[in-house]
């Protein structure tokens, strides 16, 4: 017997989470949605969490350098029309364009690090900034997407060479390695330790064998701790890490305000705007430590919130990709997965130098936190998802249209 009402209700729920989810999973055009939904939704909601937390974490820093608390709200708000701008005109280019250019941009990259070192500007230390009027780019963020869409590519054409040969192996290393010896010149440790693992997940993704992963990992740790040795502030940031109550007001200063922030915030958190700690006792609040306001303003459930958009996002980007490397779109594939690892990990060293888990490394929120060309290349990834999503769809639906006829 059939209750009236209740199959309109349950049509209505239906066809709502067909929106939400993307359309559905049947081939028939009319009906399928060509692109991710839910990722689309995740983006925006990460940007509006972003540009929120960015005007109430900026505000105090705004106010005293530029007398304007709104400084760095009207900034971000500028680079997210850019982004979005952008986005209309990445989203038209078919993947074939990028796999053909990868090379190319690959050398731009190590052609901008290299500018960078001679006349990039200065900002606590570190050159790594290229200024163009009002705008500032930085080449490093630029370097991660390049090398991603480079070893995508040469995953294509060498993937057989890179499970059965050492040689095939060592090559994508060694570009890297010549990436992370510009960044480390900066210096910019935090990136080359996402190049560093990124790298070496699209290797496993693409088959490598695992005794050659054992000896890479071993000489990447090696390296990683030679270079924190080397470096008085890098050997600092690990001490402090450890026990950052020791120097509260010197080493350990920037974790112990942050773990403050966190500790305010209780469950339900201080309140939009609320914030103590972003009254310039925290440095970096709107940039590299905006999650610890995140903690301060929203509480427990802010938090989990944003970590878990973050999650779904990266989730997206690995189902986007193993359905490409389904279809035998192997470029599309690889790339999607690297922009999921690429983003999960960036987000992971992030929160996790904010809750005191990590050494500060200096790595932004992905697509939260304040800075231009890290908004930019992130919104530039996540509509390479959208276009690689919308390549496998349209390809599900032409074989679904040629097999009914």
């Amino acid at each position: 017997m059939r209750i009236p009402g209740l199959g309109l209700a349950g049509g209505v729920v239906t066809r709502l989470r067909e929106w939400v989810m993307g359309g559905r999973e049947s081939g028939d055009t009319a009906t399928m949605v060509l692109y991710d939904r839910t990722l689309l939704w995740l983006t925006f909601g990460l940007a509006i969490i972003g540009f929120v937390m960015v005007t109430s974490a900026s505000m105090p820093v705004g106010q005293r350098l530029s007398e304007d608390p709104f400084f760095f709200a009207k900034r971000d708000a500028f680079y997210l029309l850019l982004a979005l701008g952008m986005a209309l005109v990445t989203l038209r280019i078919p993947m074939a364009i990028w796999q053909r250019y990868s090379n190319f941009m690959l050398l731009a990259s190590v052609l901008m690090l290299l500018i960078v070192l001679v006349v990039g500007s200065s900002v606590n230390g570190a050159s790594r900034w290229i200024a163009l009027g009002p705008l500032r780019i930085q080449p490093a963020e630029l370097s991660k997407l390049s090398l991603f869409c480079y070893l995508a590519s040469y995953l294509v054409r060498k993937v057989e060479e890179v499970r059965n040969n050492f040689w095939g192996f060592c090559k994508p290393m060694g570009v890297m390695v010549v990436l992370a010896v510009l960044l480390l010149a900066q210096p910019d440790l935090g990136t080359v330790v996402v190049l560093f693992v990124t790298t070496l997940a699209m290797l496993f993704l693409a088959g490598a064998k695992l005794w050659q992963f054992l000896a890479i990992i071993g000489s990447g740790i090696f390296a990683v701790i030679l270079l924190i040795i080397a470096e008085p502030y890098r050997m600092r940031r690990v001490t402090s890490f450890w026990d950052p109550w020791e120097d509260p007001f010197g080493s350990g200063y920037q974790l112990t305000q942050s773990l403050m922030a966190f500790g305010r915030g209780e469950f339900w958190g201080q309140g939009l705007g609320n914030s103590v700690q972003k009254l310039e006792y925290l440095p970096e609040a709107h940039t590299d430590f905006i999650f610890s306001i995140i903690g301060e303003e929203l509480g427990y459930i802010g938090v989990v919130l944003a970590l878990l958009m973050v999650f779904f996002v990266a989730f997206r980007a690995m189902s986007i990709g193993r359905r490409a490397l389904e279809l035998d779109q192997r470029f599309s594939g690889f790339l999607a997965c690297s922009i999921g690892v690429w983003f999960s990990f960036q987000a992971l060293v992030n929160v996790g130098a904010a809750a005191g888990m990590l050494p500060t490394k200096g790595l932004t929120l992905p697509l939260i936190s304040y800075g231009g060309s890290s908004l930019i290349i992130m919104s530039t990834a996540i509509v390479l998802l959208l276009r690689i999503d919308y390549e496998t769809r349209l390809s599900k639906a032409q074989a679904f249209t040629r097999g009914a006829r």
